[in-house]
């Protein structure tokens, strides 16, 4: 059992799986990146100024002024202007890794269709050679 899970894990798909799931998550960080540090800014001053970071509803009914106060006290609360952002970045992810699949199943080599090898007599519906002339089952000439 541990030599067949030995092969399992030595063998290539597997190595090429982890380094996938490692580069992912190098890539999923730097997208969070840029949405927090690049796209929100922007956004949330076209919007009149607004952090998107300390959106937020407290659920204990007081007012806190700002994220930072609201988690030092402890308080449950709705973070909703967090969940924007990672929203964002979900759909800039899954967009990128759409276009990836897209742009790799673009360079991949389709296979060659297969060229037939028989054919059907018309007369008896047996299958012949797709050169033959002459259906060798019935003597059909209009193959």
């Amino acid at each position: 059992m541990f030599k067949d899970f030995k092969d399992f894990l030595i063998k290539g798909n597997m190595v090429d799986m982890a380094i996938g799931f490692i580069f992912g998550a190098a890539f999923a960080t730097v997208v969070k990146s840029l949405v927090t540090n690049v796209v929100m800014p922007p956004i949330g001053k076209l919007l009149g100024n607004v952090d998107f970071s300390n959106l937020f509803i407290a659920l204990d009914g007081k007012e806190y002024s700002s994220l930072k106060a609201l988690e030092k006290a402890g308080a449950p609360a709705i973070k909703y202007g967090l969940f924007l952002t990672d929203l964002i970045s979900f759909i800039i992810l899954g967009f990128v890794i759409f276009m990836f699949i897209k742009a790799y199943n673009k360079m991949k080599k389709s296979e060659p269709e297969a060229v037939p090898k028989e054919k059907i007599c018309p007369e008896c519906a047996m299958k012949i050679p797709i050169e033959a002339k002459v259906c060798g089952y019935c003597a059909n000439t209009d193959v």
